[in-house]
């Protein structure tokens, strides 16, 4: 699995540009507001999820986003969601609780990941993510972060959270 400098490096190589911000460990949305605060861009939670046809899913939302899980799977094709393992998170994206990100699909060699990615964070100018550990935050372009993804070859999948909110 690629590390926090196998990440880095391999932003460089595509010509993606990026900050690292070093930090201490963070572990919820509510622990990394002052960090948040410091750091422009749209910051993210990321979720791990399975699905009941065994079916693995990384959500990335906007940081305040509203998701409701038992309504999510109705809009994305996915059987019921629920919450993956540690150890099947460890297993599929190289990281562990609390550093969930979407910049882990590195590590998704055989995209048995599918992504879903907010309307927000597709629409916005700099996104900040965990880079592969929850010890940092990684910002860049909106540009970037499709050139991200164009490399590895993945389509998210994207979701206007706001808008399923406002539907309820």
């Amino acid at each position: 699995m690629r590390t926090r400098d196998d990440l880095l490096a391999f932003l460089a190589a595509h010509g993606i540009d990026q900050t690292t911000c070093d930090h201490p460990a963070v572990f919820t949305v509510g622990e990394s507001e002052a960090i948040k605060q410091a750091i422009p861009g749209a910051h993210t939670k990321n979720l791990f999820l399975k699905d009941s046809r065994d079916q693995l899913w990384l959500v990335s939302a906007e940081g305040h986003a509203a998701i409701d899980l038992k309504r999510l799977h109705t809009v994305i094709g996915s059987g019921r969601l629920s919450f993956g393992k540690a150890e099947l998170m460890e297993e599929a994206l190289g990281v562990t609780p609390g550093s969930v990100t979407a910049f882990a699909l590195v590590n998704d060699r055989n995209r048995n990941v599918r992504f879903v990615l907010d309307r927000t964070l597709a629409e916005a100018d700099l996104l900040n993510f965990h880079p592969l550990t929850n010890t940092a935050t990684t910002t860049v372009s909106g540009a970037g972060f499709r050139r991200f993804l164009a490399a590895l070859a993945v389509t998210p999948l994207v979701v206007d959270f706001v808008a399923m909110a406002l539907l309820e």
